[in-house]
């Protein structure tokens, strides 16, 4: 089983090791290993939720659950993208064994760049509620909502488009920051409510009711989104 090296781990030893050459060489070729395990695994052959065995154990719904710690999410992914960088790729396969270097360095750094992309795409969609829900919805029931199908399945009912309506017209409206207060809390307090329901319907299999809430919450998303980037005069564009 591999380690996991961190940032903190890397330095601490490289500081103790300093000093005696040999103790170096064989912190260096304990890392190189590590680094040639990580490498030779297919990215495609890891599920998202499998790239982060600590922050989720019990991996992805139904079995854990749908709400994550980003928190820890984030620690977990600065660990595996220290251990995975092309740098310390191209450094461990100078360090050790004959042949052709630069068709070795090559080789190295062109799997630790393809495991480095991966964890980055992973780490970006779990992080995300609403890319989170999309990606838990194509694996595991074959719904895409992010494809070019998702329009038909996105219209929204009446109740939801007067909402959306009413967003804009406020946020388009606004003369200052200020008047932007009031529809932003709600639009957050909608947010919480929609990763709420999903968390409900992940956790029991309910692909309809994910779906539904799903295409709710990339509403909700794109009237924050408008807020963030309000501007006065500035007309805006519901993207849904």
């Amino acid at each position: 089983m591999s380690q996991r090296v961190g940032i903190s781990s890397t330095t601490i030893a490289s500081r103790a090791t300093a000093g005696n050459p040999s103790q170096a060489d064989a912190q260096r070729e304990q890392m190189s290993g590590d680094a040639e395990i990580r490498t030779q695994v297919p990215p495609s052959a890891l599920s998202y939720y499998a790239l982060f065995p600590q922050t989720l154990s019990t991996g992805p719904p139904p079995s854990g659950p749908f709400h994550i710690d980003v928190r820890a999410l984030r620690r977990e992914f600065l660990q595996l993208q220290a251990a995975s960088h092309p740098d310390f790729h191209h450094h461990a396969a100078s360090s050790g064994g004959d042949g052709d270097p630069s068709g070795r360095h090559s080789e190295s750094r062109r799997k630790a760049e393809a495991v480095s992309a991966h964890i980055n795409a992973a780490y970006k969609t779990l992080s995300n509620p609403l890319l989170r829900a999309q990606y838990l919805l194509h694996e595991r029931f074959g719904v895409d909502l992010a494809g070019d199908e998702a329009s038909e399945m996105a219209i929204p009912d009446q109740d939801l488009l007067m909402t959306v309506l009413e967003a804009r017209e406020t946020i388009e409206n606004a003369e200052s920051e200020e008047d932007l207060e009031e529809v932003q809390q709600e639009n957050d307090e909608r947010i919480k409510e929609s990763e709420e329901l999903l968390g409900e319907a992940f956790a029991k299999d309910d692909v309809e009711m994910a779906k539904s809430e799903a295409i709710r919450l990339r509403y909700w998303v794109n009237i924050k989104e408008s807020i963030d980037n309000w501007e006065r005069g500035k007309p805006i564009v519901l993207q849904h």
